[in-house]
């Protein structure tokens, strides 16, 4: 290389190091006055001027911290994002109300979020707005219903009853250590298959792969359409590209397949429907053959965008937080046995209904107490699209002891709905807001928490959210844990192993062995209950 050539690529260098170096500055001047307005908002120091507080709220080992933003700081706390972005952490009921339900058009899902909905699960539920979100929402809820879940509960307990049979068989020689995780998992995911598709993933019974749940738990780790996956192989032709593009292929392939089964058993009648797996009441056939007006009808792209949306809200999120029950009531055998009690009491071994289950005290209260203290997605997004003042239903102290009734934020501001920080507020729950005692519900809940108008749309907790954006299946949900539980207790008695478990956040909060692994599992000494009669 010549001394030319080599003085001009350092001159290159430093002049892009300058321009870099400038334009960060400029971008943090530019945020700093545009976002002025929220100087005065407490919160906690920025672990550094490059990355804020990212890498302390949004890691897998944030629950801590999180917990110390949402409890330590009052209704409405300042984080600083990458380059000194504020982001604000906002957990006051009535401020809630009014981006969730009142504000709702002004208080948008964040662009990142529809965008990498969209890429994952296609024109589904959580990848659209507007009238779009509303004509799917629509056509989905009666499929919601309590009636629906009524007629749906016969198809629960024939998934759950292969659970306890593939489980029974693990345990027929005594206790044994097993990965509750993974069994709740497949369990949840086989319930979606045949209540939400029509289709069955696994038979629960040991470990037969299939093709589309295999490519659906794989699927977190892609993010690209298809086609633009297919473009990247040819020019990068690694394993892990190529493994990417056999998943949304299998994927999109299932989808279509399912959907066009779906057509064909309509078209064929009453008597091929009854016969096939949900027996025509899953949730894809009732939308194939629903009848709409032409403006609500959904589209083919619509109906199979849903199914990836339903399976990714439904698996995950309802079996980690039953393996959170059992991890508590492993933990509490006291109330694992008297919730044991009630269910045999009730009749459990006779498959109780919607109705029976609803009607048992203990049993709703362990499901409420565990969705208030560990709501099951750990965060949600909401973005102003105009300038807007936010009335506060509890004042803020500034920084500068200022006392603030209204907060002015500006367009763009990334808000984290505070689930955790409404659902355990001392000042609304009483001090013992943190502790686990599902015994609150029975003798009753405070009154300062029925009159602080929480918007959520499940039991005065945000968990599920509210508005027109709250989660459409928490119904399902709740029934499954329920049902689940009604079988699991009755038939075996779940205690802790020696190893440690860590609960780490994700999308979901998942458990691990300690800090240090990366695998998600749950491992519980099973045994079988004395008075099963197995």
């Amino acid at each position: 290389m010549s001394i030319v050539t080599s003085v001009g690529s350092h001159s290159l260098a430093g002049q892009v190091v300058l321009l870099l170096t400038s334009w960060l500055i400029v971008l943090f001047f530019w945020r700093k006055r545009m976002f002025k307005s929220l100087d005065n908002i407490p919160g906690p120091p920025a672990e550094s001027f490059w990355r804020g507080n990212t890498t302390q709220f949004f890691t897998r080992h944030a629950e801590s911290f999180q917990s110390h933003v949402a409890l330590d700081y009052g209704p409405i706390v300042r984080l600083q994002g990458l380059f000194g972005c504020p982001i604000l952490y906002i957990s006051d009921p009535k401020a809630l109300h009014t981006i969730l339900v009142k504000e709702e058009p002004i208080y948008q899902e964040t662009p990142y979020f529809i965008n990498t909905n969209k890429l994952y699960f296609g024109r589904g539920l959580v990848a659209t707005l507007g009238e779009q979100h509303r004509k799917q929402r629509k056509m989905l809820n009666p499929v919601f219903s309590v009636n629906h879940m009524r007629r749906m509960i016969p198809i629960f307990y024939d998934v759950i009853h292969k659970l306890r049979a593939g489980m029974t068989a693990e345990v027929t020689k005594g206790a044994q250590e097993l990965d509750v995780l993974n069994w709740f998992g497949r369990a949840a995911l086989e319930l979606i298959g045949q209540a939400g598709l029509g289709y069955s993933f696994d038979p629960l019974t040991e470990q037969i792969p299939n093709a589309y749940g295999d490519a659906f738990k794989a699927v977190g780790y892609v993010i690209c359409p298809a086609w633009f996956r297919r473009a990247v192989v040819k020019m990068w032709p690694s394993k892990l590209v190529q493994d990417a593009v056999n998943i949304i292929d299998t994927m999109d392939m299932a989808s279509k397949e399912v959907y066009e089964s779906k057509k064909a058993a309509i078209q064929a009648g009453d008597e091929v429907l009854l016969k096939r797996i949900g027996q025509g009441k899953d949730i894809m056939s009732i939308l194939t053959n629903m009848e709409a007006s032409d403006e609500d009808k959904l589209s083919e792209d619509e109906i199979t965008g849903q199914m990836t949306t339903l399976i990714a809200a439904a698996t995950d999120t309802t079996s980690n937080t039953l393996c959170r029950i059992l991890y508590l009531l492993a933990t509490r055998q006291d109330i694992q046995q008297d919730l044991r009690e009630e269910l045999i009491v009730a009749g459990a071994a006779n498959n109780l209904s919607y109705d029976e289950l609803n009607k048992l005290p203990l049993l709703d209260a362990v499901c409420r107490e565990t969705i208030r203290l560990y709501p099951a997605v750990t965060l949600n997004l909401r973005m102003p699209i105009q300038d807007t003042t936010l009335s506060l239903g509890e004042p803020v102290i500034g920084t500068d002891g200022t006392v603030m009734k209204e907060i002015v934020i500006p367009k763009g501001t990334n808000i984290v709905i505070g689930s955790l920080g409404c659902n355990a507020n001392k000042k609304l729950w009483g001090e013992d807001a943190l502790e686990f005692k599902p015994r609150r519900w029975i003798e009753g809940i405070p009154a300062a928490v029925t009159n602080a108008s929480i918007p959520g749309v499940y039991s005065n907790l945000m968990s599920f959210l509210g508005g027109k954006r709250a989660c459409i299946g928490f119904k399902f949900s709740e029934m499954e844990m329920k049902v689940v539980l009604s079988v699991m207790l009755t038939t075996f008695v779940f205690e802790p192993t020696d190893k440690p478990i860590a609960w780490n956040i994700s999308i979901v909060y998942y458990p691990t062995v300690g800090t240090e692994s990366e695998a998600p599992e749950l491992p519980m000494k099973v045994r079988f209950y004395k008075g099963a009669g197995l």
